[in-house]
Formats: C-alpha cells, structure tokens, sequence
C-alpha cells in the first residue's frame, strides 16, 4: 500500500515467445510456454488477439506475437520478460538423454496513439502474401503487412487477418508498442542504477527461470524460487510465481527507498 503503482502496469500487453537455441525442441517448447500462458490468461479472464506466428517444422512456433487484453496485464506479466530454460529428453530423442534447450519471452505495455507520435513518413510498409493455413486467400492476395520504422530500424508484420487494413492497425500497435518500450527501458535502467537487483527488468538475454521436467521442478533464479509441480505449472498455474515475483520487487523498492 505503502508503494505508487507503476502508471503502467494498468496497460494491454503485447506478448511474445520466440524459440531459442536447440531447434525443433525450442520451438516445441516456446510453443508450451505459450500453450502456459494462453491456460493463464484464461483463468484471468483475459481476452488473447493473435498478431504473428510462425509454427515450427515438428510442431510449437519459432515465434507466436499475441495482444493480451485485460486489467493490469502488463503489471502480472512484466516479471515473465527474459530466458527460459528446459530440460527433458525430446520427443525426437531416441537414447533418453535429457537437453538443454531455451525460449526467449518478450512482454511490451502496449502503447496507444498519444504515447507515441509516429510519422507516416518514417514508416516503410511492405505488402506480402500470407503463409501458413487459411484456405484460397493464401498466397494469393498481398493482405500481410510488414512495417519499418526507418528512425530506429524497428520492424513489425502482421499476417493473421485476410484483410490488409486489419493486419496494417495491429502491425501499428506492435511497431508503435516496441517503439514505447525502448523509451520505456531508457527510464526503468536510469532506475535500475539505483537498485542493486531488479525482477521486472533488465537485460532479455538474462536466464530467469528453469522447467526441468525429469525433477518436475520450475526454478526463478531471480528470486531463489523452486516449485516441484511442474505440470501444474505447464497448465498455466503460474499465480503463485508472479505474486512471489511482485512481492521481492515490492520489498526491493522498499528496502532501497525508490518507491
């Protein structure tokens, strides 16, 4: 109580989950974490709008973007932004060895019109034929966008929707929302200086948190947090975490005087 909310925190969220190093096993994966946070949102009751996907040649994505709508989506999910790490023996593997393998998840607060004023003279629009399933309209008709923000070198597409106008307003959102967020991480690491650790940010490359299913153990290792119940985890009962992950940040704020 004691602790302003972050204005933010009360904003739409952007999700994304890219497969990482290990091939098929990481898109297999990423397509789990997603599969985690889909069962999650639902249990919020928060509504899931799909932006971008590419599937992985044995099943998952290679990258999945998703709209998450909802209260404070951006306030529970920030914590989630960085590497997650899995360890289990593949569908692919023969010999029963356990690998290694990684995703990498991204959350933006999604910005709106008055955050960021984009000028339609910086922004490059491509026009491609969508891939993937969808019936006759594929690959016949140029109704996927691809957008460059020419200042910042910022890329974003959108292929889900048959009309072009649709896929051209949530390829904007994302673009104009990666655009917010790297303004956003220019304040939050001015912040950062001032506290020796920080859970809701920080560098995306860093490891947060390992899913070793032959142990059934989920480790946060900014928090020292283990949960021995993996597939209840895997099933999106993740409220636990996020509450521990919101509660060391709170206590952090505290305890450094930067509230």
């Amino acid at each position: 109580m004691l602790i302003p909310k972050d204005p933010e925190d009360a904003r739409n969220a952007i999700l994304e989950v890219r497969g990482g190093t290990g091939g098929d096993e990481a898109s297999l994966f990423a397509g789990d974490l997603f599969r985690m946070y889909q069962r999650y949102c639902e249990r919020k009751g928060w509504k899931m709008e799909l932006v971008d996907s590419t599937p992985g040649t044995a099943g998952g994505y290679k990258e999945i973007i998703v709209n998450v709508i909802g209260e404070d989506v951006y306030g529970t999910m920030k914590y989630e932004s960085g590497v997650h790490r899995v360890q289990r023996v593949p569908a692919t593997e023969t010999q029963g060895r356990v690998h290694t393998s990684a995703a990498s998840v991204v959350v933006l607060p999604e910005a709106d019109e008055f955050d960021i004023d984009l000028k339609t003279n910086d922004i490059r629009k491509d026009l491609f034929c969508s891939s993937g399933p969808g019936g006759q309209s594929v690959n016949t008709t140029y109704s996927a966008v691809r957008l460059t923000h020419i200042p910042t070198g910022i890329v974003a597409q959108c292929q889900d929707e048959k009309s072009q106008l649709k896929n051209y307003d949530k390829a904007l959102a994302v673009l104009r929302s990666r655009i917010y967020e790297m303004e956003y991480a220019k304040r939050m690491e001015e912040v950062a200086k001032k506290r020796k650790t920080m859970v809701s940010t920080g560098d995306r490359s860093a490891k947060i948190r390992t899913y070793n299913f032959p142990q059934s153990r989920l480790t946060d290792h900014r928090i020292g947090l283990t949960l021995y119940n993996l597939p209840a985890v895997m099933d999106g009962d993740i409220q636990d975490i996020m509450e521990q992950l919101q509660l060391a940040e709170n206590a952090e704020r505290m305890k450094e005087g930067t509230v």
